[in-house]
Formats: structure tokens, C-alpha cells, sequence
């Protein structure tokens, strides 16, 4: 048995290029599909590019690295993810049109072959994360319990959306601490870098020490941008399952954009403006400068084009919006990366 395009995959390199032996490996991983790709890279990036605009830091070779190994991290966990959400999700994707053609309830590839394939895209990243900072490997740790979850989340909840928020931005939080100064990370503060660290909002507990004090400052702006991808994930992978919202009720499977129905629009119009929020306090605390709230105005102006389109009843148009998320993504990126140069700019 061949291995056919899947339904919304689209044009892609692996149908048009990829040996046929390698194709269903490739789908089982969703190369043929790299928009998920992006979308968990880009709040690492974004962790990374933040935090070196808080401190007024050009990018050096380490962090250089951590731009690529974020990428290659990103693609083999996503592979990894999707092939185990495969794994569990077996039964249902058999009896829904969007995926039946995938490898596993296909039969190109057997259950024992999925979890040698997630077993070794782990392990790849695993060698990947131990070259980062100690706080960075504990937060990476820590997600695979997120990732585990997710699969039976829409057996359980209405929002498995807002699980995969939780999931697909734990790298803005990587990415923050990868990147962070070493010494800060490892709660080691000399008094030159203290003063970099700026409050915002909240202070921290009273009977904290120095250096956990200074820390607790300097990741609010992380907290806050992956609060911030949490809403924008619930948004955009809402307009993602208005493609699947009659197989969904018809086998039983949870889903936001059944629980909201025909408040589907108001509704990722409220995510979407959550996360635009969120996005500009985590600028805010870092003391970006005046471009920053440029590259803001432009990732609220893709945000809402988005909303204004959005048709509940035209899947072709939902997966198109989603799609175009990877944009809005580099565009909040951007911003970031200007704030940080607005503000090196000023201080000339």
C-alpha cells in the first residue's frame, strides 16, 4: 500500500519528493505538514529573542546555537508528539475522514513502529537539551508530563485547546531561561547585573532572598509571554477544529469550537485579544523601546484580520487562518528583536 496525500496537508516536499519507504515516517511526524512546526518553535524563539532584549544583548555564537538547536529540538518533539498522539488516537482518527489516511490507522505503520519512532526523535532531543543551562533541562523535563496529557485531553474536557496552549508555548519559558545570563539562571548575581533586572507588577515574597528576589523580577516577562501563546494557541487551534467540528460530535470528541458553536468568532476574538495583552505587560516589563510597540501594532492588526474573516460554516478558510499563524508568530518575534534595538538606539 502506497502512501496517499493526507486531506490537509496541501502541496507539500514530501508527497512531491520524499522516497515512497520514507513517506509514511515522514507523515507519521507530520513533515509533510510544517506549519506545527513552527507554531512550537516560535515561543521558543520568542523566549530566546525577549530575553536578550531585557538584558541588551546582541545574540553571540552560544546563543546562535540556541536558535538552531530550538529548531531541530522543535522538529523531532513535534514528530514525536504527533506520532504518540497517533498511538492513542488510533481508533478515533479510523472513523474520521481528515485522518484515516494517516500511517497508523492506515496500517503503513504499526503501533510497535510509531513508539520506536517517538523513542528515537526523544532521545535525539534529550541529547539536544542537556546542552543547555540547568534551569532550561528541568523546565524541558517537566513538559513531558504536558505532552503525555494531551492526547486524552478531549476525552475529558471541552478545551483541549487550552492543554495544547499549556504545551506547544513551554518553550518560550525554555527559551527565556536558555538564554538568560548563566549566573542569573543558576541564581548566582553579581551586583553589576543586578541592576539590569527591572519590577513590574508583583513583588516578591517578603522573606525571599536577594538573589531568588532578582530572579523572580526577571522572569516575569516570561510568565507573561507564555500566558500570552497559551490564549493565542487556544485561538488558533480553535479555528483548527472548525474543520473537524462534525466528525467531532458525531464520535464524541471534545472540542472548543463545539463548546463555543456559534460564539466561535466572539470567542478566539477574546483569546486572541487576551494574548495580545499579555504579549505587550511581557514588553513592558522588560522595558522594550518604542519599536516594540510597532511590531505589536502589526501582530494586533494580523490578529484581528483573522477574526474579521473567520466563517465558522468554511473549513478550506479555518485551515487557511491557522496557517497563517506562523506569521503572526515571526511578527510578535520581530517585535521583540526591535524593541530590543529601538531601545540599544536611544541609549547611543
Amino acid at each position: 500500500m502506497t502512501s496517499a496525500p493526507l486531506p490537509d496537508a496541501g502541496a507539500n516536499w514530501v508527497d512531491r519528493h520524499a522516497p515512497e519507504r520514507l513517506k509514511p515516517w515522514l507523515k507519521l511526524g507530520r513533515f509533510d505538514r510544517p506549519i506545527g512546526i513552527w507554531l512550537l518553535l516560535l515561543p521558543g524563539w520568542q523566549g530566546i529573542a525577549l530575553a536578550l532584549a531585557q538584558y541588551r544583548q546582541a545574540p553571540g555564537l552560544y546563543d546562535l546555537w540556541l536558535f538552531v538547536g530550538f529548531g531541530i529540538g522543535a522538529c523531532l518533539m513535534r514528530a514525536a508528539g504527533c506520532a504518540f498522539n497517533d498511538i492513542v488516537d488510533r481508533d478515533f482518527d479510523a472513523r474520521v475522514s481528515r485522518t484515516a489516511l494517516r500511517p497508523i490507522p492506515a496500517g503503513l505503520i504499526s503501533v510497535k513502529q510509531a513508539w520506536a519512532f517517538v523513542i528515537g526523535c526523544s532521545l535525539i532531543s534529550l541529547m539536544i537539551l542537556l546542552t543547555l543551562p540547568k534551569v532550561a533541562i528541568l523546565l524541558g523535563v517537566g513538559s513531558c508530563a504536558l505532552v503525555a496529557a494531551y492526547p486524552f485531553m478531549k476525552r475529558i474536557t471541552w478545551w483541549p485547546q487550552a492543554w495544547l496552549g499549556l504545551t506547544f508555548n513551554w518553550g518560550a519559558l525554555m527559551g527565556f531561561a536558555s538564554a538568560l545570563p548563566l549566573a542569573a539562571a543558576a541564581l548566582l548575581l553579581p551586583a553589576d547585573i543586578a541592576g539590569e533586572f527591572r519590577p513590574f507588577l508583583w513583588s516578591p515574597p517578603s522573606d525571599s532572598g536577594h538573589a531568588v528576589a532578582l530572579v523572580w523580577q526577571a522572569y516575569v516577562p516570561a510568565v507573561l509571554l507564555y500566558l500570552g501563546g497559551v490564549f493565542w494557541t487556544l485561538g488558533y487551534d480553535t479555528v483548527y477544529a472548525l474543520q473537524d467540528i462534525e466528525d467531532d460530535a458525531m464520535i464524541g470528541v471534545k472540542s472548543s469550537a463545539r463548546r463555543l458553536a456559534s460564539a466561535v468568532r466572539p470567542g478566539v476574538a477574546v483569546f486572541y485579544g487576551i494574548s495580545l495583552v499579555l504579549a505587550a505587560l511581557a514588553g513592558l516589563s522588560a522595558g522594550l523601546g518604542p519599536l516594540f510597540w510597532i511590531g505589536l501594532a502589526l501582530y494586533a492588526a494580523h490578529l484581528a484580520r483573522q477574526v474579521v474573516r473567520l466563517d465558522r460554516t468554511d473549513g478550506a478558510l479555518a485551515l487557511r487562518l491557522f496557517k497563517s499563524n506562523r506569521e503572526a508568530g515571526f511578527i510578535l518575534l520581530a517585535a521583540f528583536a526591535l524593541g530590543s534595538l529601538g531601545q540599544n538606539l536611544i541609549g547611543l
